[in-house]
């Protein structure tokens, strides 16, 4: 968790230090020595790393805490109301980076980190952390939603959501209608969510232009964690198939799905599969020259590790194994609900 490796130094060519932003008319003055306004500071996308094999894990490379948990990848993605403050918080005693931000404010700065606040105006903004001394970097793309209260008749903008049940399964806050909801154009599909996963790969199936969904921070870090364990034990991939992940309510209904409470309304739960050779099917992980539901009872176990293995950044959830039907191959279930759940 205390190394970056290449990817430190991949990003400084890609990305100018903050030391050398130079024209003055498009860099607001420092708020402080170690927060930086520069606009031209843009989302981290896909084609900005590294792609394919050999598969490269990227833990962050020093701690990073907001809303009470690490951030654990050198590239993640956070999302906020407009306006609404986000506390960045150091690990005390180590050497504290430089941020750089692409919009909004610094409301605070101290020894313990920063609070920003969000742009009033919904988007993708971008937030880096850079240690000058040991060359690590730390990327945050941040989106900020589109509230709830945005939604008019069950729509947004145009785009079909439908309703949410008025009332939380179990009284869980979970699931209460999401805060908001991210907007993604075409063009902005490849914009990272972590390191080896854009946020198009989360996209509800039901067209338009532009999208809109609801996406969890910890589903994504859950996904980041199964594909590199899943890399390490020798089923090498560069990224999970995300065969179904968020779906609005309307959606849901419109396929014939009689649950309202299943956690892919919330962006907190995908079906995948490894597929490395792109073919649309789970990949013949046992070697016994079909793709079938043994292959993804392994990519299961892989998952089960992960959902077990109480790192901070992982919170349990449902896992279920799915056969092949007329329709589509075998997959895994996987979502983050906070508690355990088995099928």
């Amino acid at each position: 968790m205390k190394s970056l490796g290449a990817l430190g130094a991949i990003l400084a060519l890609i990305l100018p230090a903050p030391a050398a932003i130079s024209n003055p008319s498009t860099a607001a003055a420092v708020v402080r020595a170690d927060a930086v306004h520069d606009p031209d500071l843009a989302p981290l996308r896909t084609a900005d790393l590294p792609s394919g094999l050999p598969f490269q894990p990227r833990s962050a490379p020093f701690t990073l805490i907001t809303r009470g948990d690490p951030v654990p990848f050198a590239v993640f993605f956070l999302a906020a109301l407009p306006r609404e403050v986000l506390d960045l918080e150091l690990d005390p005693g180590e050497e504290r980076p430089t941020l750089t931000y692409s919009a909004g404010s610094i409301t605070s700065s101290h020894e313990g980190g920063w609070g920003w606040r969000a742009p009033e105006e919904p988007g993708t903004y971008a937030l880096r952390l850079d240690r000058a001394e040991s060359g690590d970097t730390l990327f945050l793309n941040v989106f900020v939603l589109h509230s709830h209260a945005s939604v008019e008749s069950g729509s947004l903008n145009g785009y079909t959501i439908g309703a949410y049940e008025s009332r939380p399964l179990r009284g869980d806050s979970i699931y209460l209608p999401p805060p908001g909801f991210i907007e993604v154009s075409s063009k902005d599909e490849d914009i990272l969510v972590a390191p080896h996963f854009s946020v198009g790969q989360f996209l509800c199936k039901q067209p338009g232009e532009p999208r809109y969904l609801a996406l969890s921070r910890y589903l994504v870090a859950k996904l980041e964690a199964i594909l590199e364990r899943s890399n390490a034990e020798g089923y090498p991939a560069p990224t999970l198939h995300v065969m179904s992940g968020f779906r609005t309510p309307w959606y849901n209904r419109s396929i014939g799905n009689r649950t309202v409470y299943s956690r892919h309304l919330w962006g907190g739960a995908a079906d995948i599969f490894l597929d490395a050779d792109g073919d649309g099917n789970m990949d013949d992980l046992n070697h016994d020259g079909r793709s079938s539901v043994a292959d993804a009872q392994i990519l299961f176990q892989i998952a089960e590790w992960v959902d077990s293995s109480e790192n901070p950044g992982i919170r349990p959830g449902g896992l279920g194994t799915y056969k092949r039907n007329s329709v589509r191959g075998p997959f895994v279930h996987v979502d983050a609900r906070g508690r355990s759940a088995r099928w």
